[in-house]
């Protein structure tokens, strides 16, 4: 029988230096960061507008600038709008990718184990449509004091 050896391949580089990871939940998000940056590095939010804002002060305080979250069912909407508004790099990622790695069953890992890819680059962001009043921005910007023009564009952004 040959000798197996146990090459691990190529080290990976780190691509984010101050990445965070959010796992989305709808009573609790668990959040991560960098374990150097403090003594608790997985923490429980709540769901609540103030609840996020702490989160995004933890994420500032930590000095993070990237964030991965998990895109589960809409409970990740007002958290990414928050993260979004104070400046962060927001990367929504699809849960079937992150999670398909065997032995993690609870959010606290997850959560670590989201920023531990996020840091070396390994995942990959969905896509996610401008909100219908930014693709609607040009549009009037374009008509520039046309007022005769306005309902015919009003209609193309209602079928955007």
């Amino acid at each position: 029988m040959p000798n197996r050896t146990t090459d691990r391949g190529p080290d990976l580089k780190l691509v984010n230096l101050s990445p965070a990871a959010i796992d989305i939940g709808s009573k609790m998000h668990m959040a991560a960061v960098n374990p150097a940056c403090t003594d608790k590095p997985v923490r429980a939010f709540g769901t609540f507008t103030q609840d996020l804002h702490e989160l995004a002060d933890w994420f500032k305080m930590c000095g993070v600038t990237s964030v991965a979250m998990e895109s589960t069912g809409v409970y990740w909407i007002p958290v990414y709008e928050i993260l979004e508004q104070r400046g962060f790099e927001v990367i929504l990622v699809n849960a079937r990718y992150a999670k398909n790695v065997p032995g993690r069953k609870t959010d606290l890992s997850d959560a670590a184990w989201l920023r531990q890819l996020h840091s070396y680059g390994l995942l990959r962001g969905s896509f996610r449509p401008m909100p219908r009043s930014q693709r609607c921005e040009p549009i009037y910007a374009s008509a520039s004091g046309s007022w005769n023009m306005l309902p015919p564009i009003s209609n193309i952004c209602k079928r955007l």
